[in-house]
């Protein structure tokens, strides 16, 4: 066998240190700069793709302000939760102990208009479930009449109510296996 080439090295370096879907998408984007330029490479990166940032949702909407945006887990009543364990958390993140020192506000009608006043009278409107890590997650849409979208896009019907566009979302994980 002859000596490698510098690429050869690279590829095999870069494969040896992550995982087969990091690598082919490294690999993929890397095809795609030289093809298409940086602007197109640049789109398809991760941190830019939000995507897939709530399992089994495929657009672009963003989520609602939380404590752990993107990850904008909720319960049955809007209150925000902690992400993977599930626990009540304040505005700031801190387990919701004490009503008395805390502020805990409901995820799309009371936090979302305090930090976009121009969103006036946001509400929850439909939603859909996906199967995520063996369990279902319902992904709700929060509603108002605003013409944009949390991440500046023209907003869309989505599952709100007539008249109401989505203006970004909250999921909420079902105790039902799936």
């Amino acid at each position: 066998m002859g000596e490698l080439t510098a690429g050869e090295r690279a590829l095999r370096r870069l494969a040896s240190t992550t995982s087969r879907r990091r690598f082919l998408g490294g690999v993929g984007r890397g095809v795609v700069a030289i093809a298409g330029g940086g602007v197109v490479a640049a789109s398809l990166a991760p941190e830019r793709a939000e995507a897939l940032h709530i399992c089994g949702h495929t657009f672009t909407t963003g989520s609602c302000p939380h404590p752990f945006a993107p990850l904008s887990r909720t319960d049955r009543y809007g209150y925000p939760l902690h992400p993977r364990d599930g626990y009540p958390v304040d505005d700031a993140g801190d387990p919701y102990l004490d009503p008395g020192t805390q502020v805990r506000r409901k995820t799309c009608q009371e936090y979302v208009r305090s930090i976009y006043p121009q969103v006036r009278k946001p509400q929850y409107g439909g939603g859909w479930t996906r199967c995520c890590g063996r369990r279902l997650r319902h992904i709700q849409d929060c509603c108002s009449r605003h013409k944009r979208r949390i991440n500046g896009d023209f907003a869309v019907r989505g599952y709100c109510p007539q008249g109401l566009k989505v203006f970004c979302i909250t999921y909420r994980d079902l105790n039902k296996r799936c």
